[in-house]
């Protein structure tokens, strides 16, 4: 039976080390608040610490978009490793992501039967650029110039790679790159 005493509002007891240790396991990339795109509830990217993460700005009407298919396919395939696919939908791009979140939730299921974590729509480049794909840039010099850009982040939250939209996710690179992340340890 785990004892705890909680104590001004400090939590002490057996349990304790274990959280400051999971809050320094969290690295800065990761320590950011997203809503969930189904139903708005915010999420901690934090939860993914430790694993590989690809972080893809996506839209429904865009060429590209059948790369959802082959995302959810990698997805599928490397979750059980540590694969985490993450999708920002973004209508920075020729206005190919017209919809409300339920809508664009919708299409992403119902068309490609996408699973992995998607999260509300937000710009991705620019000034307006949600904090993560700003500082993606920044760390990469590299910010997207159109839809399904793609930026692997390590178990540790080291950038590692990002890649164009016309890199599908069956490219030999990116599935070699992500295998590699996936086999290093912290």
């Amino acid at each position: 039976m785990l004892k705890t005493l909680i104590l001004g509002g400090l939590l002490i007891g057996a349990a304790a080390p274990a959280l400051a240790q999971s809050a320094d396991a969290c690295p800065a990339l990761l320590d950011q608040r997203f809503n969930r795109l189904q139903d708005e509830a915010p999420q901690h990217l934090c939860k993914y610490a430790g694993q590989v993460v690809l972080v893809v700005n996506t839209a429904s009407y865009c060429g590209f978009t059948s790369q959802y298919e082959g995302l959810e396919k990698l997805f599928a395939k490397y979750q059980p490793r540590g694969l985490v696919v993450l999708g920002f939908p973004s209508n920075d791009f020729g206005g190919q992501e017209p919809g409300d979140s339920k809508q664009i939730a919708d299409f992403c299921f119902n068309t490609y039967g996408v699973k992995f974590p998607m999260f509300s729509k937000s710009s991705v480049t620019g000034k307006d650029a949600n904090p993560l794909h700003a500082e993606l840039a920044k760390l990469t010099g590299a910010s997207p110039k159109w839809n399904f850009h793609k930026y692997l982040i390590d178990r540790s939250g080291k950038v590692v790679a990002n890649y164009g939209s016309r890199v599908t996710p069956n490219d030999k690179r990116l599935v070699s790159d992500i295998e590699k992340a996936l086999a290093q340890k912290m």
